[in-house]
């Protein structure tokens, strides 16, 4: 390889990815693949996790073309075979931590990693949300990509509404379970929530419990927690929150705002600052 031919990219492992020059044919996890799209690189292919189905889930998938983006299938789906079928020159995938493959078979993951660079960028919650935002756009450098103009000074001006934000609504991130229960989140495990809280939101916590991410709650106990705003998990297999029936929930379904919040966030400046404004919308509108 020469000096200017090479590309190499240390990923979250402490593993050097090389090739011979800079890749143009990107396989990446629907996150990381629609992060890097914010940056002008367009995936050949993306892939979901075990949530997912056989179609994408939109909820994920930003702003990609998914006219022209190959996806993969996800779960059992997945397969080397099917993984490599665009010929990709790199995969890049996440981890929540220990440094394994989310969304791939450990023994797929291994055989895929002797056929194809592979770098691994972790979003997992020891991480702050500026970090892992950080390392995708280093990524994405290497890449070829660029930041969006005035994207920056979106998130900026975002994170400003938020810090002159009126009153102290109290703000719930949940995911709905079904008619019977929900799965409340603990803010202080979701780098996005914690961001919010660094801003000044109120956000509120389900009671201790089991759960590391998440306490497990019936909807009468979401409801007393009396939020002002409620993030709710819009991704595909989560239930929409405006189908829950239950006559404990219908107190807050009338007194809260509702914010669409995807637990795997896009990682890019316009992404994140698109997030922080919905949420500036609802904080605005209940404690004014």
């Amino acid at each position: 390889m020469t000096e200017q031919s090479a590309w190499s990219f240390a990923d979250d492992r402490g593993r050097l990815a090389v090739a011979g020059r800079r890749p143009a044919r990107v396989l990446a996890y629907v996150q990381a693949g629609a992060t890097l799209w914010d940056y002008g690189i367009r995936p050949e292919g993306i892939f979901g996790s075990g949530h997912d189905g056989a179609e994408p889930d939109r909820a994920k998938t930003g702003t990609l073309p998914l006219d022209s983006v190959d996806y993969r299938g996800a779960g059992d789906d997945l397969d080397v075979d099917t993984l490599l079928r665009g010929r990709p020159d790199l995969v890049v995938a996440v981890s929540y931590g220990h440094g394994q493959l989310y969304g791939l078979d450990p023994d797929t993951a291994k055989h895929l990693e002797e056929s194809v660079p592979v770098v691994v960028i972790d979003v997992g919650q020891a991480r702050t949300l500026d970090r892992v935002a950080e390392r995708f756009a280093e990524l994405a450098r290497s890449l070829g990509g660029a930041p969006v103009a005035g994207a920056t000074e979106e998130l900026d001006a975002a994170r400003e509404r938020l810090r002159a934000a009126p009153g102290e609504p109290r703000v719930l991130a949940l995911s709905p379970a079904g008619q019977a229960e929900a799965y409340a989140a603990r803010p202080q495990m979701w780098p996005e929530l914690r961001v919010l809280a660094e801003l000044g939101i109120t956000m509120v916590s389900p009671p201790a419990g089991a759960g590391v991410n998440w306490a497990t709650v019936d909807w009468r106990t979401a409801a007393a927690l009396e939020p002002d705003v409620v993030l709710t998990d819009v991704r595909s297999h989560a239930i929409p929150l405006d189908e829950v029936a239950a006559p404990a929930w219908e107190p807050a379904r009338r007194h809260a705002r509702t914010v669409p919040w995807n637990p795997e966030p896009l990682c890019s400046p316009q992404a994140h600052a698109r997030f922080l404004a919905l949420v500036a919308d609802a904080v605005e509108g209940a404690g004014g």
